[in-house]
């Protein structure tokens, strides 16, 4: 795969960008490449398509697969659907069939999408590659909408914050610790929803819309799959947790609701700052969340689920116990990064410990001065910058916004420092192309709460 920058406490970390780099690279050095096409389908016309050449069937096929798999998984993940479509190889179009079907090595994958869109997961073979060529992309100008009476919820998995904006200016502000994920009864999250709309709104003289930034995948404002209601029986959850958020802002009264994914809303804040759009967010926190606006500061209507795309492609690659697959972001880019680090960096961390408990544990050591505890945050920046060079396959990207807890305090400045030299070495081009940064913590938060605010138009 070639020269590469060693992550310090990886070593044996194999950046997927390089193997697709190389990949591509053996293909031409051939001449004979196949046209390879593939295009993801999600459902009210819209599809993501992508292609690129291959080696022809019965020459490499385990690379073939092996590389193809990790692209479309990514690109699935990127964009969400519930079909795969594929024109160009035989082989491959066998591997994923068997891959997404109940037992397959992606099954995981299927019923989560399944679930999300509500229909069965399919992978089809396509005859004439132009039928799947083309990409059909819609935007929502969703957001920076500052006129008015408006309240801005965010739903965390640890504490719930809400704000009262009129006109641009937050008016009131709270964070409330709550305990969505533990708790069963759906009436809870219910009660804790509709007790903040209710405490912004004391601070109003009217409410004229609600925006919602939220973990997790919302169509129509509905809540399709979130981790903040992991402990929700799936019996009521079709019937409790689905119109959550439309049944509390209707007790507020008939007026407009937007409800989006927190990364999505984190990147639309980030670009409400700066002026400008192109923006990826990614928040290293509990897991991986990633967000991302357009050009015109739109949101596409994606899943940038980037904890499940893939970065590693070493067989020996840090396994996901949710998804059962190895080389995913929420191994690299999250608090689990961090513990799965601490033995090489020489820190031992006691099992009785919550997993942002051995975060804290890790952070107070850099702040000591360990050497190892440096290390960890310093190969977490090589990562992120190979990473970053995959995610630009899939995204237009002009800026980088870095935060959570995990980039907390002189770790995301290590983080930042060594991506930026990464990318710097390994790809002087994305390095001239975008820029990476730390945002304020305490500008994210008043942001985050306004371009929430923010989310809906009224009429």
């Amino acid at each position: 795969m070639g020269d590469r920058v060693i992550t310090p406490l990886d070593p044996g970390f194999a950046p997927l960008a390089l193997a697709y780099r190389a990949f591509c690279g053996d293909v031409k050095a051939r001449g004979d490449g196949r046209r390879f096409v593939l295009r993801i389908l999600r459902g009210k016309g819209r599809s993501s398509a992508f292609e690129t050449l291959i080696f022809p069937d019965g020459v490499a096929d385990e690379r073939n697969i092996r590389m193809m798999d990790r692209l479309i998984k990514s690109l699935l993940w990127i964009r969400g659907g519930y079909a795969i479509q594929v024109s160009g190889s035989e082989v491959i179009y066998r591997h994923l069939k068997a891959a997404y079907q109940p037992s397959g090595s992606r099954e995981f994958d299927a019923r989560f999408m399944a679930r999300v869109y509500e229909q069965p997961f399919q992978v089809e073979n396509i005859e004439n590659p132009e039928d799947i060529a083309s990409s059909q992309e819609a935007s929502s100008a969703i957001g920076q909408h500052l006129d008015g009476c408006r309240i801005g919820f965010d739903a965390g998995g640890s504490d719930r914050k809400v704000s009262a904006v009129m006109n641009g200016q937050t008016l009131f502000s709270e964070e409330v610790i709550w305990f969505p994920k533990v708790t069963e009864d759906p009436e809870y999250h219910y009660r804790e929803i509709l007790c903040a709309f209710r405490a912004a709104a004391s601070h109003l003289p009217r409410v004229d819309a609600i925006g919602v930034s939220s973990a997790g995948v919302y169509i129509d404002n509905r809540v399709m799959t979130a981790s903040l209601f992991l402990a929700v029986p799936e019996a009521l959850y079709a019937q409790k947790v689905r119109d959550i958020y439309i049944k509390a802002a209707h007790a507020i009264g008939p007026v407009p609701l937007t409800v989006a994914n927190d990364g999505d809303v984190t990147a639309l804040a980030g670009a409400m700052g700066l002026g400008k759009g192109r923006v990826l967010g990614i928040a290293m926190g509990t897991s991986e969340a990633g967000g991302y606006v357009d050009e015109d500061m739109h949101i596409m209507g994606w899943l940038n689920e980037l904890a499940f795309v893939p970065v590693d492609l070493s067989p020996d690659a840090a396994l996901d116990e949710w998804s059962g697959d190895r080389g995913c972001g929420v191994k690299y880019f999250s608090q689990d990064a961090v513990i799965k680090l601490a033995p090489a960096a020489g820190i031992a961390l006691e099992e009785g410990l919550s997993p942002a408990d051995k975060l804290k544990r890790v952070q107070r050591e850099l702040a000591k001065g360990h050497a190892g505890a440096a290390q960890i945050f310093e190969t977490i920046g090589v990562y992120l910058a190979y990473a970053l060079a995959w995610y630009a396959l899939f995204y237009d990207i002009g800026q980088v916004l870095i935060l959570g807890r995990v980039t907390s305090g002189r770790g995301g400045q290590l983080i930042l420092e060594k991506t930026r030299e990464t990318l710097l070495k390994e790809f002087p081009g994305l390095s001239e192309a975008f820029d990476i940064a730390l945002p304020d913590e305490a500008a994210r938060r008043v942001g985050q709460s306004i371009a929430a605010a923010s989310l809906p138009e009224i009429p």
